[in-house]
């Protein structure tokens, strides 16, 4: 449950877009690295004193290294602009009956001026859509895009397995000006829209957004178990089964690696194998990159073998995506791992990427 803290603000630190990071000192001295989010608590200022979630820093969790601010008490924001007593300005409630749910405009919702394009529209138009289960596969896939269609209009729509406020992702707000925009979907909150499911997330993206193709992929900080059901990425089944019942066309980015330590996660990880060969039970196009290390091509084509009958798989040539990598406007993370140490994974990111922009034709 949650570890709660308090203390005074002694420095503001980085900011990025929705997200405000913090030194806090307690009242014993000690010092908590802190995160706030301005739409929800409030812009803190050094002086002020400030309610802690610190459960998760204080375990150690990798993503969660941060004390959340829960509250300014001395100093309450004030109401927001558009804050009233009806549904006039939308009534989508995330986070829902949490201490912290915000009350939103959804984009499907009556009030919203795009209820009427999203209450008429049932079909993506066979818009391609690559799903991914990692938070960290998104700037790969959309180097992969950009590598053989610089112009195409790229949305991306957060599903809620990892962190809920879009805010949270530093390299989300990097990508800004990259993507035609984030529709945030389900629990997850503070993207360019929010919607209320998948399903018509993927139409916003479509028909507001106006994208040529999607990405679909959870925030950061994923729930993992080390079983094969107990990981918030295999909900990426789910979403191939809805992007084929909007008649779009998935994509399926795979979790590659020959430098995870974890057995279960090298060749194809199981969290691919599951969600792909066991949750999804619409056909995707399963990519796979050319010029992988022979042992680890080997691996990965034996741990796929058994998909074949399921899903296409697709082998896409390789040549440029390094250099697409690298030019990425953020830099390349998973599990604390960089380009150079963990290449495979992000090269079939980049190049389930490169896949979905061929199919745009």
């Amino acid at each position: 449950m949650v570890r709660w803290r308090s203390g005074t603000v002694t420095a503001v630190r980085r900011r990025w877009t929705g997200a405000v990071e913090l030194d806090v000192e307690q009242p014993d001295g000690a010092r908590m690295r802190a995160l706030a989010y301005p739409a929800l608590v409030g812009e803190p200022e050094p002086g002020d004193r400030v309610l802690l979630n610190a459960g998760a820093l204080l375990m150690g969790l990798g993503t969660g290294g941060y004390a959340l601010v829960v509250a300014l008490p001395d100093r309450l924001p004030p109401d927001p602009p558009q804050a009233g007593d009806s549904r006039d300005d939308g009534h989508l409630v995330k986070a829902r009956y949490t201490p912290l749910q915000p009350i939103l405009l959804g984009v499907d919702e009556e009030a919203s001026p795009h209820h009427d394009t999203l209450a008429a529209a049932d079909t993506v138009d066979g818009m391609p859509v690559v799903t991914a289960d990692l938070h960290s596969a998104l700037p790969a896939i959309l180097a992969g895009v950009r590598a053989d269609a610089p112009g195409a209009r790229v949305a991306y729509v957060l599903t809620d397995g990892g962190a809920l406020p879009a805010w949270f992702s530093r390299t989300l707000a990097g990508l800004s000006g990259h993507l035609a925009g984030t529709v945030s979907v389900g629990q997850a909150f503070g993207g360019d829209l929010e919607a209320t499911t998948l399903h018509s997330g993927l139409l916003a993206a479509r028909h507001v957004l106006g994208a040529d193709l999607t990405i679909v992929a959870q925030g950061p900080g994923n729930l993992g178990t080390g079983t094969r059901w107990g990981f918030s990425g295999v909900a990426v089944g789910e979403a191939v089964n809805a992007v084929a019942t909007l008649g779009g066309r998935p994509v399926g980015s795979l979790r590659v690696s020959d430098a995870d330590a974890r057995s279960r996660h090298r060749g194809v990880s199981h969290h691919s194998l599951t969600a792909y060969g066991r949750v999804a039970l619409a056909r995707a196009e399963l990519v796979v990159p050319d010029g992988l290390d022979p042992a680890l091509a080997a691996e990965v084509a034996a741990a796929l073998a058994p998909l074949a009958g399921r899903h296409t798989i697709v082998t896409v040539p390789a040549d440029g995506l390094d250099a697409a990598l690298r030019a990425s406007p953020v830099g390349l993370s998973t599990m604390g791992r960089g380009l150079d140490a963990d290449h495979a994974y992000f090269l079939a990111a980049a190049a389930a990427g490169r896949h979905a922009a061929r199919l745009l034709g």
